[in-house]
């Protein structure tokens, strides 16, 4: 299902190679967002596991961009925050003797399918570094 984790990982991703050489604090980042620290956390952890970001624990730490913002695309991004769009499936069973409930589930498939091509063909033209020429 669609969930806010793209857009919250590309803010924090946007937000930190904006200011490439800073360690941010996940304090910061979350009054950015306007959202409790332990989601930023959740998602730092997330880049971390992704080689995309390093952090520093101390006074002046923080998390900084590990990667150049031009090698990410946004595609990257929509990558490691979802295993694939999808717009859902009716939570009962459809019935396999009606017409329509026999295939639904399986015309949505390829229906996603095809959403989540265009998604990646589209985020895989902006880089990171493009994003962040908006700002």
């Amino acid at each position: 299902m669609i969930s806010g984790k793209f857009a919250i990982t590309t803010h924090i991703l946007t937000l930190l190679a904006k200011f490439p050489t800073e360690f941010m604090a996940s304090d910061y980042i979350a009054g950015s967002l306007n959202i409790h620290p332990v989601l930023v956390r959740k998602e730092i952890a997330n880049l971390k596991k992704h080689n995309l970001v390093e952090s520093k624990e101390g006074k002046n730490g923080g998390v900084r961009l590990l990667t150049s913002a031009d090698k990410v695309t946004l595609e990257d991004v929509f990558k490691i925050t979802f295993d694939k769009a999808s717009l859902g499936f009716s939570k009962n069973e459809p019935n396999p003797e009606c017409p329509v409930g026999k295939k639904i589930n399986h015309n949505l498939d390829d229906l996603y399918a095809n959403l989540n091509q265009t998604i990646s063909q589209q985020l895989q033209k902006v880089t990171l570094a493009d994003f962040v020429e908006k700002f």
